[in-house]
């Protein structure tokens, strides 16, 4: 049986005026880590906020308490994400080692596991915001900002979750993780979207799109469907059908919505059984990343 990774993400970086049931304070968010991991989740993400503003805040002293807070009563893969620049959400454009600051000192000090680490820039503009007239954004990846990400990756052992927003994500982290052998195997993550205008929507012959593509530069590797403004359940039965994992969690859903994160993860374990497929436990998703790793010759760490 096809063991599922499922991944939580807890909040995103939207706060409570457009997502109102996210988890904002530290002690918010690791109750609702433990409970998603409880449910069946073996992946949390999440990111970190300044409760006197109401907006993500990428800081170690935030970050650190959070991933020991879920880490001291349940096994999971806690990870945190980095600043979403050139939005309204998480501030201007930072320098790379500005960005990275955080995953490099969880990474020194045993706290990061994974981290987000994103190949290339997506435009993040809404549908309901080009119904008005209004402007949207873009999400600033800058090359060098991929690289420093790459380099923590490769110094500390830290697999990259690639958010693989376009095509073109997937040939550049492609690329330069096969520059980089030291680099833990990423985890292609498929960014599907029915809200934003990035992407594809959630339908299976883009997820065959993507999939094919990820076959020919990157062939093993491990992958997700996810995304955000958007209800992934359609892929949960396709992915699990390819062997693939899934993510699900607040941070992805459409704004607005009356839900949990631990009823999105009951919902998706329920989903992946009828499938035919197993919530896989956190050992187990670090028991295949590892055997990933040596079957491509990166067991450096």
């Amino acid at each position: 049986m096809h063991k599922v990774w499922i991944e939580a993400a807890l909040n995103g970086a939207w706060t409570r005026e457009r997502q109102p049931a996210i988890p904002v304070s530290v002690e918010e968010i690791v109750a609702d880590g433990i409970a998603a991991a409880k449910a069946g989740a073996a992946i949390i993400h999440l990111h970190a906020y300044d409760v006197a503003t109401g907006r993500q805040r990428d800081d170690y002293d935030i970050y650190a308490p959070i991933i020991e807070g879920i880490r001291a009563k349940v096994d999971a893969i806690v990870y945190p994400t980095l600043p979403i620049t050139g939005s309204g959400y998480a501030g201007e454009l930072r320098s790379a080692q500005e960005r990275y600051a955080h995953l490099e000192r969880l990474a020194k000090n045993g706290l990061a596991e994974w981290g987000v680490i994103d190949p290339g820039s997506a435009v993040f503009t809404r549908f309901d915001q080009i119904a008005r007239g209004e402007a949207g954004y873009t999400y600033f990846n800058p090359d060098e900002h991929f690289r420093e990400g790459m380099r923590i990756a490769a110094d500390y052992g830290v697999r990259p979750s690639y958010a693989i927003y376009e095509a073109g994500c997937t040939r550049l982290g492609a690329a330069t993780a096969a520059s980089m052998p030291k680099v833990p195997t990423p985890v292609y993550r498929f960014m599907f979207a029915e809200e934003f205008c990035f992407g594809f929507p959630p339908r299976e012959h883009y997820l065959d799109t993507h999939l094919a593509l990820v076959d020919e530069v990157a062939p093993g590797a491990p992958w997700m469907v996810a995304g955000l403004g958007v209800d992934i359940r359609p892929l949960i039965a396709p992915a699990v059908a390819h062997s693939g994992h899934i993510r699900v969690g607040l941070e992805d859903r459409p704004w607005g919505v009356a839900e949990t994160n631990r009823g999105l993860v009951e919902e998706a374990v329920r989903l992946v059984r009828a499938a035919g497929g197993e919530p896989a436990t956190a050992a187990e998703v670090r028991a295949a990343c590892a055997a990933i790793d040596v079957a491509g010759g990166r067991a450096g760490h």
